[in-house]
């Protein structure tokens, strides 16, 4: 059973088995598990475990020119099907892998890649209607968006503001035959691992997929997770979201939806719109996913100067939801890893980012949440307005999200507490295993 507010810990299984000189998922070591049990981790994501082919990889290097041929593995989300990959020991090394996670309480997510297959798939050849096809006309005018594969012409996969990509070709929602195609595809999936991350989840709501396409399917989410959850009622759903269509996600039957507002938000730097953020009914509050980095973005270590990179993760994964850590992170890794490639550079550590993040994922707190207003400290002093202030069971926790010293009074319950913090320092009270005062 996992928490209210469950921790995710994300790893590049591909740049993982490179690393270990390893052929399949049973020499992921029990050691990283037993660590990921110690940290308080309740999900681990093993992000690109299915099978790939040669086309895509292909398209790979010959945009990574640069790069050693044997480093460009191809984009793990150019899928050909949702066995696990044959380098990485199929699908019962992830089975094995999987009863290793749950002797240890831990649950095993995996990618769902709903909008698009590699231009390699059986598919292509043996089901074409399953996916948007084009004319002459669209690859003449359209040539980052169509690409000829026989005498067929298809659509990259793609959302409704880019270029397709290049490596993909893009399934058509239209068509209900691949409707259930997929669907089964999702069965499959929920027989080998606890839950999904499914990939650009949004490019599949009817208004979405129009826009880009000028054909309106029936809805997919609402009957795909409910088909799944018939067979498996507590398996997990996760989707990448953008454009502010999270609440729309969870009314599709979503668990937890990307948190990239609040990402965005952070590395702004400003307290109040993150506040004003946070305001939001709980119930949605709390199926989101707060995360710093990921492989999508760039390192929160080269992202954040350190000071700040500390306040933001204290925001983040103090807040309600699914708190969503990423390979590296807690390391202080800068280098950020493409999917289309292997192999990582190899970094120093950085321990006393490492000690801070032990500390925090000892006390991330569940229980009751409420946000707390910081009021002046005396009368003109404005810089209560850098604080973000949070009281949990047991905890609170406030943080000044400038960078300057900053000033405040805050009121919880029959409690006055004034805080005076360092530029990008915070406070945790009320718990004797909390963090120690940043500033």
């Amino acid at each position: 059973m996992t928490a209210k507010y469950p921790s995710l810990y994300q790893v590049n299984t591909r740049a993982t088995l490179r690393e270990l000189g390893a052929t399949s998922l049973d020499a992921i070591p029990d050691a990283d598990l037993d660590r990921y049990v110690e940290l308080g981790f309740d999900w681990v994501w093993f992000l690109g475990v299915w099978q790939t082919g040669h086309g895509a990889r292909a398209i790979s290097r010959s945009q990574y020119e640069s790069c050693d041929a044997d480093d460009v593995c191809g984009s793990c989300f150019a899928v050909t099907g949702y066995e696990v990959h044959s380098d990485f020991g199929a699908d019962a090394a992830i089975l094995r892998l999987r009863d290793r996670l749950h002797q240890r309480g831990l649950r095993l997510m995996v990618d769902f890649v709903p909008n698009h297959t590699a231009p390699d798939h059986p598919w292509v050849t043996a089901h074409p209607d399953y996916y948007m096809e084009g004319t002459e006309d669209d690859l003449a005018r359209s040539p980052g968006r169509y690409a000829r594969a026989g005498s067929r012409i298809f659509a990259y996969g793609r959302d409704p503001n880019f270029d397709g990509w290049p490596d993909t070709f893009q399934l058509n929602y239209a068509n209900p035959h691949l409707q259930r195609a997929m669907r089964d595809a999702l069965l499959r999936i929920a027989e080998l691992a606890d839950g999904v991350r499914c990939y650009m989840a949004i490019l599949l709501l009817p208004e979405v997929f129009e826009r880009t396409w000028g054909t309106r399917p029936e809805p997919f989410w609402p009957s795909a997770i409910q088909q799944v959850r018939e067979r498996r009622p507590e398996f997990l759903f996760l989707a990448e979201v953008y454009w502010d269509l999270e609440w729309t996600m969870q009314r599709q039957g979503f668990d937890y939806a990307y948190d990239k507002r609040l990402y965005d938000r952070l590395r702004e730097g400003k307290a109040a719109p993150i506040r004003d953020h946070l305001r939001a009914p709980l119930d949605y509050q709390g199926r989101l996913a707060r995360f710093i980095e990921n492989h999508d973005e760039p390192r929160a270590a080269a992202t954040f100067a350190e000071p700040m990179h500390r306040a933001a993760a204290m925001i983040c994964f103090c807040a309600p939801g699914l708190r969503f850590f990423h390979q590296g992170q807690m390391e202080g890794w800068r280098q950020h890893l493409s999917v289309h490639l292997s192999r990582r550079t190899p970094e120093p550590l950085n321990d006393a980012l490492g000690a801070f993040y032990r500390g925090l994922l000892a006390m991330l707190p569940q229980g009751q949440w409420a946000m707390l207003d910081p009021q002046p400290a005396w009368p003109g002093n404005w810089t209560h307005d850098n604080f973000i202030v949070y009281s949990w069971t047991g905890v609170l926790i406030a943080v000044n999200y400038s960078d300057i010293r900053s000033q405040c009074i805050v009121r919880a319950d029959a409690d006055e507490m004034r805080f005076d913090l360092e530029p990008w320092g915070f406070q945790v009270l009320q718990r004797p295993t909390a963090l120690p005062t940043a500033g």
